[in-house]
Protein backbone atom coordinates (compact mmCIF):
# COMPACT_ATOMS: atom_id res chain seq x y z
CA UNK A 1 0.00 0.00 0.00
CA UNK A 2 1.01 3.42 -0.75
CA UNK A 3 2.05 5.46 2.79
CA UNK A 4 -0.92 8.11 1.65
CA UNK A 5 -3.64 5.42 1.53
CA UNK A 6 -5.47 5.85 4.74
CA UNK A 7 -6.72 1.89 4.59
CA UNK A 8 -2.57 1.23 5.29
CA UNK A 9 -2.90 3.39 8.78
CA UNK A 10 -6.17 4.17 10.36
CA UNK A 11 -7.45 0.66 11.76
CA UNK A 12 -4.18 -0.24 13.74
CA UNK A 13 -4.27 3.38 14.88
CA UNK A 14 -7.14 3.19 16.34
CA UNK A 15 -6.50 -0.58 17.15
CA UNK A 16 -3.33 1.00 19.03
CA UNK A 17 -5.39 3.74 20.67
CA UNK A 18 -8.41 1.07 22.31
CA UNK A 19 -6.12 -1.58 23.30
CA UNK A 20 -4.02 -0.26 26.28
CA UNK A 21 -7.03 1.61 27.29
CA UNK A 22 -8.80 -1.99 27.92
CA UNK A 23 -5.69 -3.34 29.50
CA UNK A 24 -5.20 -0.67 31.86
CA UNK A 25 -9.61 -0.57 32.59
CA UNK A 26 -10.05 -4.31 32.36
CA UNK A 27 -7.33 -6.47 32.04
CA UNK A 28 -5.54 -5.09 34.75
CA UNK A 29 -8.43 -5.64 37.16
CA UNK A 30 -8.85 -9.19 35.74
CA UNK A 31 -4.87 -10.10 36.37
CA UNK A 32 -4.91 -8.45 40.01
CA UNK A 33 -7.87 -10.76 40.52
CA UNK A 34 -5.52 -13.79 39.70
CA UNK A 35 -3.12 -12.71 41.72
CA UNK A 36 -5.13 -12.51 44.41
CA UNK A 37 -5.29 -8.43 45.46
CA UNK A 38 -8.48 -7.88 47.44
CA UNK A 39 -11.60 -6.43 45.77
CA UNK A 40 -11.43 -3.23 47.79
CA UNK A 41 -7.43 -2.63 46.77
CA UNK A 42 -8.22 -3.88 42.81
CA UNK A 43 -11.22 -1.35 42.64
CA UNK A 44 -9.61 1.48 44.47
CA UNK A 45 -5.94 1.45 42.77
CA UNK A 46 -7.45 0.58 39.21
CA UNK A 47 -10.00 3.51 39.76
CA UNK A 48 -6.95 5.58 40.17
CA UNK A 49 -5.78 4.71 36.28
CA UNK A 50 -8.69 6.87 34.99
CA UNK A 51 -7.42 9.95 36.54
CA UNK A 52 -4.83 10.54 32.96
CA UNK A 53 -8.44 10.51 31.13
CA UNK A 54 -10.11 12.96 33.52
CA UNK A 55 -7.15 15.31 33.20
CA UNK A 56 -6.38 14.95 29.64
CA UNK A 57 -7.99 18.23 28.81
CA UNK A 58 -5.19 20.16 30.79
CA UNK A 59 -2.16 19.09 28.53
CA UNK A 60 -3.65 18.45 24.94
CA UNK A 61 -2.65 21.93 24.47
CA UNK A 62 0.80 21.10 24.96
CA UNK A 63 0.42 18.24 22.20
CA UNK A 64 -0.36 21.02 19.34
CA UNK A 65 2.94 23.00 20.51
CA UNK A 66 5.43 20.60 20.82
CA UNK A 67 6.51 18.68 17.94
CA UNK A 68 3.66 16.87 15.50
CA UNK A 69 0.97 14.85 15.81
CA UNK A 70 2.52 12.10 13.71
CA UNK A 71 5.73 12.23 16.40
CA UNK A 72 3.23 11.96 19.18
CA UNK A 73 1.39 8.99 17.98
CA UNK A 74 4.67 6.83 17.62
CA UNK A 75 6.40 7.79 20.39
CA UNK A 76 3.65 6.99 22.84
CA UNK A 77 2.93 3.59 21.22
CA UNK A 78 7.10 3.03 22.15
CA UNK A 79 6.09 4.27 25.80
CA UNK A 80 2.93 2.14 26.29
CA UNK A 81 5.12 -0.75 25.18
CA UNK A 82 7.60 -0.05 27.16
CA UNK A 83 5.23 0.29 30.14
CA UNK A 84 3.66 -3.13 28.81
CA UNK A 85 7.27 -4.72 29.11
CA UNK A 86 7.95 -3.52 32.65
CA UNK A 87 4.77 -4.75 33.58
CA UNK A 88 6.22 -8.38 32.66
CA UNK A 89 9.36 -8.22 33.76
CA UNK A 90 7.70 -6.86 37.37
CA UNK A 91 4.64 -9.42 37.41
CA UNK A 92 6.96 -12.36 39.13
CA UNK A 93 8.65 -9.93 41.93
CA UNK A 94 7.35 -9.59 45.27
CA UNK A 95 6.40 -6.08 45.43
CA UNK A 96 4.52 -6.99 42.26
CA UNK A 97 1.06 -4.79 42.98
CA UNK A 98 3.26 -1.17 43.53
CA UNK A 99 5.69 -2.21 41.01
CA UNK A 100 2.81 -3.04 37.74
CA UNK A 101 0.67 -0.27 39.17
CA UNK A 102 3.61 2.05 38.30
CA UNK A 103 3.98 0.87 34.76
CA UNK A 104 -0.23 1.09 34.22
CA UNK A 105 0.13 4.97 35.19
CA UNK A 106 2.98 5.03 32.42
CA UNK A 107 0.96 3.47 30.08
CA UNK A 108 -2.33 5.49 30.86
CA UNK A 109 -0.61 8.50 30.98
CA UNK A 110 0.60 7.67 27.60
CA UNK A 111 -2.46 6.13 26.24
CA UNK A 112 -4.55 9.55 27.17
CA UNK A 113 -1.67 11.17 25.23
CA UNK A 114 -1.79 9.08 22.21
CA UNK A 115 -5.43 9.51 21.95
CA UNK A 116 -4.87 13.40 21.85
CA UNK A 117 -2.76 12.86 19.40
CA UNK A 118 -4.20 9.94 16.97
CA UNK A 119 -7.56 12.12 17.16
CA UNK A 120 -5.87 15.40 16.04
CA UNK A 121 -3.62 13.56 13.03
CA UNK A 122 -6.53 11.66 11.86
CA UNK A 123 -8.26 15.21 11.29
CA UNK A 124 -5.44 16.76 9.90
CA UNK A 125 -4.34 13.38 7.81
CA UNK A 126 -7.66 13.00 5.95
CA UNK A 127 -10.11 15.16 3.48
CA UNK A 128 -13.54 15.78 5.67
CA UNK A 129 -14.88 13.64 2.87
CA UNK A 130 -12.38 10.49 4.17
CA UNK A 131 -13.11 11.65 7.60
CA UNK A 132 -16.61 10.58 7.28
CA UNK A 133 -16.21 7.78 5.62
CA UNK A 134 -13.55 6.15 7.95
CA UNK A 135 -15.61 7.39 11.08
CA UNK A 136 -17.09 3.66 11.27
CA UNK A 137 -13.95 1.85 10.50
CA UNK A 138 -11.72 3.84 12.95
CA UNK A 139 -14.48 2.25 15.64
CA UNK A 140 -14.69 -0.97 14.45
CA UNK A 141 -11.07 -1.40 15.40
CA UNK A 142 -11.56 0.97 18.50
CA UNK A 143 -14.10 -2.57 19.09
CA UNK A 144 -11.97 -4.98 17.83
CA UNK A 145 -8.89 -3.48 20.45
CA UNK A 146 -11.67 -4.27 22.58
CA UNK A 147 -12.43 -7.83 21.84
CA UNK A 148 -8.73 -8.69 21.55
CA UNK A 149 -8.15 -7.47 24.97
CA UNK A 150 -10.98 -7.94 27.19
CA UNK A 151 -11.30 -12.02 25.04
CA UNK A 152 -8.28 -12.94 23.25
CA UNK A 153 -5.51 -11.86 25.78
CA UNK A 154 -7.61 -13.34 28.67
CA UNK A 155 -8.40 -16.50 27.22
CA UNK A 156 -4.64 -16.68 26.93
CA UNK A 157 -3.86 -16.28 29.93
CA UNK A 158 -6.19 -19.03 30.83
CA UNK A 159 -5.01 -21.01 28.58
CA UNK A 160 -1.29 -20.75 29.64
CA UNK A 161 -2.52 -21.48 33.00
CA UNK A 162 -3.53 -24.17 32.36
CA UNK A 163 -0.65 -25.37 30.61
CA UNK A 164 1.81 -24.09 33.04
CA UNK A 165 0.34 -24.38 36.69
CA UNK A 166 1.76 -20.85 37.01
CA UNK A 167 -0.07 -17.82 36.94
CA UNK A 168 2.03 -15.05 37.51
CA UNK A 169 4.13 -16.72 34.43
CA UNK A 170 1.33 -16.41 32.08
CA UNK A 171 0.19 -12.83 32.67
CA UNK A 172 4.31 -12.11 32.33
CA UNK A 173 3.71 -13.89 28.68
CA UNK A 174 0.61 -11.82 28.22
CA UNK A 175 2.06 -8.36 28.95
CA UNK A 176 5.43 -9.48 26.80
CA UNK A 177 3.22 -10.34 23.70
CA UNK A 178 1.60 -7.20 24.32
CA UNK A 179 5.00 -4.87 24.50
CA UNK A 180 5.98 -6.66 21.50
CA UNK A 181 3.01 -5.77 19.33
CA UNK A 182 3.21 -2.22 20.34
CA UNK A 183 6.79 -2.00 19.67
CA UNK A 184 6.14 -2.78 16.11
CA UNK A 185 2.75 -0.98 15.72
CA UNK A 186 5.23 2.21 16.62
CA UNK A 187 7.83 1.09 13.64
CA UNK A 188 5.03 0.47 11.59
CA UNK A 189 3.30 3.96 12.27
CA UNK A 190 6.46 5.77 12.27
CA UNK A 191 7.21 4.45 8.42
CA UNK A 192 3.51 4.36 7.22
CA UNK A 193 1.90 7.70 8.32
CA UNK A 194 1.25 10.60 6.04
CA UNK A 195 2.94 13.33 6.76
CA UNK A 196 0.41 16.20 6.04
CA UNK A 197 1.63 20.08 5.21
CA UNK A 198 -0.45 21.29 8.10
CA UNK A 199 0.87 18.97 10.91
CA UNK A 200 4.01 21.05 11.88
CA UNK A 201 5.28 22.58 14.38
CA UNK A 202 3.59 25.96 16.12
CA UNK A 203 6.06 27.89 16.68
CA UNK A 204 4.31 30.99 16.52
CA UNK A 205 2.23 30.42 20.11
CA UNK A 206 3.94 31.59 23.07
CA UNK A 207 2.99 30.00 26.52
CA UNK A 208 1.55 32.87 27.32
CA UNK A 209 -0.96 32.70 24.39
CA UNK A 210 -1.82 29.31 24.89
CA UNK A 211 -2.49 30.00 28.55
CA UNK A 212 -4.72 32.94 27.90
CA UNK A 213 -6.91 30.55 25.11
CA UNK A 214 -6.66 27.52 26.99
CA UNK A 215 -8.67 30.31 30.01
CA UNK A 216 -10.70 31.47 27.78
CA UNK A 217 -11.89 27.63 26.92
CA UNK A 218 -12.74 26.71 30.46
CA UNK A 219 -14.33 30.27 31.36
CA UNK A 220 -16.59 29.99 28.23
CA UNK A 221 -17.43 26.11 29.15
CA UNK A 222 -18.72 26.92 32.45
CA UNK A 223 -20.65 29.93 31.49
CA UNK A 224 -22.73 27.60 29.47
CA UNK A 225 -26.37 27.54 29.71
CA UNK A 226 -27.97 24.65 31.78
CA UNK A 227 -24.38 23.98 32.93
CA UNK A 228 -25.59 22.29 36.10
CA UNK A 229 -28.19 19.62 35.18
CA UNK A 230 -25.42 19.35 32.64
CA UNK A 231 -22.04 18.64 34.67
CA UNK A 232 -24.34 16.52 37.39
CA UNK A 233 -25.91 14.47 34.48
CA UNK A 234 -22.25 13.75 33.43
CA UNK A 235 -21.00 12.55 36.56
CA UNK A 236 -24.02 10.49 37.45
CA UNK A 237 -25.43 8.94 34.55
CA UNK A 238 -22.84 6.09 34.83
CA UNK A 239 -22.98 6.05 38.53
CA UNK A 240 -24.20 2.15 38.55
CA UNK A 241 -21.77 0.97 35.72
CA UNK A 242 -18.68 2.63 37.07
CA UNK A 243 -19.09 0.55 39.93
CA UNK A 244 -20.46 -2.53 38.42
CA UNK A 245 -17.26 -2.52 36.25
CA UNK A 246 -14.97 -3.12 38.92
CA UNK A 247 -16.51 -6.10 40.62
CA UNK A 248 -18.45 -7.70 37.64
CA UNK A 249 -15.02 -9.95 36.67
CA UNK A 250 -14.42 -10.32 40.07
CA UNK A 251 -17.27 -11.54 41.08
CA UNK A 252 -17.17 -14.11 38.17
CA UNK A 253 -13.82 -15.04 39.17
CA UNK A 254 -14.85 -15.89 42.84
CA UNK A 255 -15.01 -18.98 44.28
CA UNK A 256 -18.78 -19.74 45.13
CA UNK A 257 -18.17 -20.19 49.03
CA UNK A 258 -17.06 -16.21 48.93
CA UNK A 259 -20.94 -15.62 46.54
CA UNK A 260 -18.52 -16.09 43.35
CA UNK A 261 -19.18 -18.16 40.41
CA UNK A 262 -15.89 -19.55 40.25
CA UNK A 263 -15.51 -19.31 36.26
CA UNK A 264 -11.64 -20.02 35.03
CA UNK A 265 -10.07 -17.31 33.50
CA UNK A 266 -10.46 -18.55 30.02
CA UNK A 267 -14.65 -18.10 30.50
CA UNK A 268 -14.36 -14.94 31.21
CA UNK A 269 -12.07 -13.55 28.85
CA UNK A 270 -15.09 -15.69 26.25
CA UNK A 271 -17.99 -14.12 28.26
CA UNK A 272 -16.52 -10.33 28.47
CA UNK A 273 -14.56 -10.35 24.98
CA UNK A 274 -16.51 -12.12 22.45
CA UNK A 275 -20.26 -12.68 23.51
CA UNK A 276 -19.92 -9.23 25.76
CA UNK A 277 -18.14 -7.10 22.88
CA UNK A 278 -20.61 -8.65 19.95
CA UNK A 279 -23.52 -7.58 22.17
CA UNK A 280 -21.87 -3.98 23.19
CA UNK A 281 -21.09 -3.15 19.27
CA UNK A 282 -25.08 -3.95 18.19
CA UNK A 283 -26.41 -2.39 20.82
CA UNK A 284 -24.08 0.84 20.09
CA UNK A 285 -25.26 0.35 16.17
CA UNK A 286 -28.75 0.46 17.02
CA UNK A 287 -28.46 3.50 18.98
CA UNK A 288 -26.54 5.34 16.64
CA UNK A 289 -29.62 4.32 14.40
CA UNK A 290 -32.69 5.37 17.03
CA UNK A 291 -30.94 9.04 17.37
CA UNK A 292 -29.74 9.03 13.78
CA UNK A 293 -34.39 8.63 13.17
CA UNK A 294 -35.70 10.24 16.49
CA UNK A 295 -32.90 12.76 17.91
CA UNK A 296 -31.89 12.26 21.48
CA UNK A 297 -34.82 14.18 23.14
CA UNK A 298 -36.94 10.98 22.09
CA UNK A 299 -34.57 8.77 23.01
CA UNK A 300 -32.68 9.79 26.33
CA UNK A 301 -35.36 8.08 28.45
CA UNK A 302 -35.42 4.09 26.89
CA UNK A 303 -31.73 4.87 26.51
CA UNK A 304 -31.15 5.95 30.23
CA UNK A 305 -33.09 2.78 31.21
CA UNK A 306 -31.09 0.43 28.96
CA UNK A 307 -28.12 1.40 30.81
CA UNK A 308 -29.39 0.42 33.86
CA UNK A 309 -31.95 -1.90 34.06
CA UNK A 310 -30.12 -4.45 32.74
CA UNK A 311 -27.71 -4.63 35.38
CA UNK A 312 -30.55 -6.57 37.14
CA UNK A 313 -28.73 -9.86 35.34
CA UNK A 314 -25.87 -9.44 38.32
CA UNK A 315 -28.23 -9.57 41.35
CA UNK A 316 -29.78 -12.46 39.28
CA UNK A 317 -26.67 -14.28 39.27
CA UNK A 318 -25.53 -13.42 42.87
CA UNK A 319 -28.40 -14.87 43.78
CA UNK A 320 -29.39 -17.85 41.41
CA UNK A 321 -25.28 -18.61 41.05
CA UNK A 322 -25.89 -20.37 38.33
CA UNK A 323 -23.85 -22.88 36.73
CA UNK A 324 -24.53 -22.93 33.28
CA UNK A 325 -22.01 -21.47 31.18
CA UNK A 326 -24.81 -20.45 28.65
CA UNK A 327 -26.90 -18.59 31.44
CA UNK A 328 -23.79 -15.97 32.42
CA UNK A 329 -22.88 -15.55 28.85
CA UNK A 330 -26.60 -14.48 28.28
CA UNK A 331 -26.33 -12.51 31.00
CA UNK A 332 -23.63 -10.51 30.12
CA UNK A 333 -24.65 -10.37 26.58
CA UNK A 334 -27.57 -8.61 27.96
CA UNK A 335 -25.79 -6.44 29.94
CA UNK A 336 -23.36 -5.32 27.50
CA UNK A 337 -26.33 -4.58 24.76
CA UNK A 338 -27.93 -2.82 27.32
CA UNK A 339 -24.61 -0.92 27.88
CA UNK A 340 -24.31 0.08 24.08
CA UNK A 341 -27.70 1.33 23.27
CA UNK A 342 -27.76 3.67 26.38
CA UNK A 343 -24.40 4.90 26.26
CA UNK A 344 -24.82 5.92 22.17
CA UNK A 345 -27.61 8.98 24.85
CA UNK A 346 -24.50 9.67 26.46
CA UNK A 347 -21.96 10.19 23.55
CA UNK A 348 -24.66 12.28 21.71
CA UNK A 349 -25.35 14.79 24.72
CA UNK A 350 -22.06 15.53 25.00
CA UNK A 351 -21.37 16.14 21.83
CA UNK A 352 -24.05 18.55 21.92
CA UNK A 353 -23.36 20.39 24.70
CA UNK A 354 -20.05 20.91 23.62
CA UNK A 355 -21.28 22.34 20.27
CA UNK A 356 -19.95 25.96 19.81
CA UNK A 357 -16.77 28.18 19.02
CA UNK A 358 -14.83 25.64 21.69
CA UNK A 359 -16.48 22.59 20.43
CA UNK A 360 -13.25 20.78 20.40
CA UNK A 361 -12.04 21.28 24.08
CA UNK A 362 -15.00 21.63 25.42
CA UNK A 363 -15.61 17.98 24.22
CA UNK A 364 -12.48 17.03 25.96
CA UNK A 365 -13.77 18.74 29.18
CA UNK A 366 -16.85 16.58 28.94
CA UNK A 367 -15.30 13.36 28.51
CA UNK A 368 -13.08 14.87 31.53
CA UNK A 369 -16.38 14.48 33.87
CA UNK A 370 -17.19 11.49 32.32
CA UNK A 371 -13.72 9.94 33.75
CA UNK A 372 -14.15 11.58 36.63
CA UNK A 373 -17.65 10.42 37.04
CA UNK A 374 -16.26 6.64 36.50
CA UNK A 375 -13.21 7.39 38.48
CA UNK A 376 -14.62 8.17 42.24
CA UNK A 377 -17.56 5.47 42.47
CA UNK A 378 -14.82 3.17 41.24
CA UNK A 379 -12.71 3.76 43.81
CA UNK A 380 -15.55 2.63 46.70
CA UNK A 381 -16.71 0.20 45.02
CA UNK A 382 -14.43 -2.44 45.90
CA UNK A 383 -14.85 -1.44 49.68
CA UNK A 384 -18.61 -1.36 49.49
CA UNK A 385 -18.93 -5.30 47.70
CA UNK A 386 -17.01 -6.32 50.95
CA UNK A 387 -18.46 -4.61 53.58
CA UNK A 388 -22.08 -6.01 52.65
CA UNK A 389 -21.24 -8.75 50.05
CA UNK A 390 -21.75 -9.55 46.37
CA UNK A 391 -25.73 -9.47 46.47
CA UNK A 392 -26.31 -6.76 48.57
CA UNK A 393 -23.67 -4.81 46.40
CA UNK A 394 -25.61 -5.49 43.16
CA UNK A 395 -28.73 -4.12 44.58
CA UNK A 396 -27.19 -0.91 45.54
CA UNK A 397 -25.59 -0.25 41.81
CA UNK A 398 -29.31 -1.14 41.19
CA UNK A 399 -30.28 2.04 43.68
CA UNK A 400 -27.03 4.30 41.95
CA UNK A 401 -28.77 4.28 39.03
CA UNK A 402 -31.78 6.52 40.01
CA UNK A 403 -29.83 10.04 40.14
CA UNK A 404 -30.09 9.94 36.56
CA UNK A 405 -33.26 9.68 36.46
CA UNK A 406 -34.33 12.39 38.52
CA UNK A 407 -31.40 14.64 36.43
CA UNK A 408 -32.31 13.94 33.21
CA UNK A 409 -36.03 16.27 33.64
CA UNK A 410 -33.77 19.06 33.99
CA UNK A 411 -32.06 18.87 31.04
CA UNK A 412 -32.05 21.18 27.38
CA UNK A 413 -32.50 18.79 24.78
CA UNK A 414 -33.25 20.59 21.86
CA UNK A 415 -33.40 17.72 19.18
Amino acid sequence: MKKHNPWSWIPSLYFAEGLPYVAVMTVSVIMYKKLEISNADIAFYTSWLYLPWVIKPLWSPFVDLIKTKRWWVYSMQLLIGAGMAGIAFTIPVSFFFQATLAFFWLMAFSSATHDIAADGFYMLGLSEEDQAFFIGIRNTFYRIAMLTGQGLLVMLAGFLEKRTGSIPFSWTIVFFVLAGLFIALALWHKYILPKPAVDVQRNDITPKTILAEFGRTFVSFFQKKGIIPALLFMLVYRLGESQLVKLASPFLLDKRAVGGLGLETAQVGFAYGTVGVIALLLGGILGGVAIAGGGLKKWIWPMALAISLPNLVYLYMAYVLPESILVVNACVGIEQFGYGFGFTAYTMYLMLFADGKYKTSHYAISTGFMALGMMLPGMASGWIQEMIGYQYFFIWVMLCCIPAFLIIPFLKLNK
